[in-house]
């Protein structure tokens, strides 16, 4: 008898359209499935083994839980959203298609930007970059889901804030006013989805690697990994875009300081067939370049 394959997912409009996106591919190959929206609170009450397992992800925790008790099968996820490292007994089993990788500016009228203006985000590396630009304007924090961020924009008088044009997208929120910042390097794995699955599950595995698209994987799993290297366990503004043109890996990173004023860069052109540990060695490079002084500087200012 055929399994029905539970899905996990948070609750929020996009976290759920990201979910309904796995379940039509599945059920389009055959296989059964159930949708499970998990409430993502911040008070659950984590007993010292699980914790201990390295569940870290503010945003995939809930799910990692629920998938660790048994509650559900998979989980789909933002993937720029997951630690690097997963919790002991999940594995990757799909990386979908990458979408726009691109980070946006909702505005109200571009006259600011060569004068003083307010700028809103959430993320230390939007923050850093847009100060490394702009370094007149004051940036404030921006949290929430997409609807709520965005309606906060609306309801205050601030000059715009910062999104992921991929999330916008994909649940048709994109406003009128906006333009792309394709000069901010995106977060790594940004515009990409991740489905995990429990390592023992060999049949959600096997489901699942009919989604996976290889040339999305390869760009995120050397993102990723530049990630890891560089940032130690500290959340820092770090910057990471792989791109395949033709048979060539071409990568860009950056480490910025939390005020914007420092920028530490690698950029490197390489063949496909040579990109293990490209994102190792692409942070090893910037730690060689001042990049170790500036973590100690990151880590002793957000404590």
């Amino acid at each position: 008898m055929a399994r029905t394959i539970r899905i996990g997912t948070r609750d929020s409009e996009l976290a759920l359209w990201q979910a309904n996106t796995v379940q039509k591919n599945l059920e389009e190959l055959g296989y059964k499935t159930h949708l499970i929206p998990v409430k993502s609170t911040g008070d659950i009450i984590l007993d010292k083994p699980l914790y201990e397992l390295g569940i870290t992800g503010i945003f995939t925790k809930t799910l990692d839980i629920a998938m660790l008790h048994g509650d559900i099968d998979i989980a789909v996820h933002s993937m720029k959203d997951v630690p690097t490292i997963l919790p002991k007994g999940i594995v990757e089993a799909a990386i979908l298609k990458r979408a726009n990788v691109n980070d946006i500016l909702a505005h109200k009228g571009l006259d600011f930007l060569e004068n003083k203006g307010t700028i809103a985000t959430g993320s230390l590396r939007r923050k850093a970059q847009w100060l490394h630009k702009y370094p007149t304007h004051t940036v404030v924090d921006l949290r929430g889901n997409v609807n709520t961020r965005m309606q906060k924009l609306t309801d205050s008088d601030w000059n715009g804030a910062i999104f992921a044009a991929a999330g916008l997208e994909r649940i048709n929120l994109k406003p009128d006013n906006y333009v792309d910042l394709d000069w901010m390097i995106p977060a790594p794995a940004q515009g990409a989805m991740l489905v995990v699955a429990k390592e023992e599950d060999k049949y959600c595995q096997e489901a699942l690697s009919n989604l996976n698209d290889k040339p999305s994987e390869i760009c995120v799993h050397i993102e990723r990994e530049f990630l890891r290297e560089l940032e130690g366990g500290c959340t820092a503004p770090i910057g990471a875009l792989a791109k395949i043109k033709n048979d060539s890996i071409h990568f860009t990173g950056a480490l910025f300081s939390l005020d914007g004023n420092d920028k530490i860069e690698v950029n490197k052109e390489i063949k496909i067939g040579d990109v293990e540990n490209l994102g190792e060695i692409c942070a090893r490079e910037i730690l060689n370049n001042g990049g170790h002084e500036l973590m100690k500087e990151i880590k002793a200012e957000i404590g």
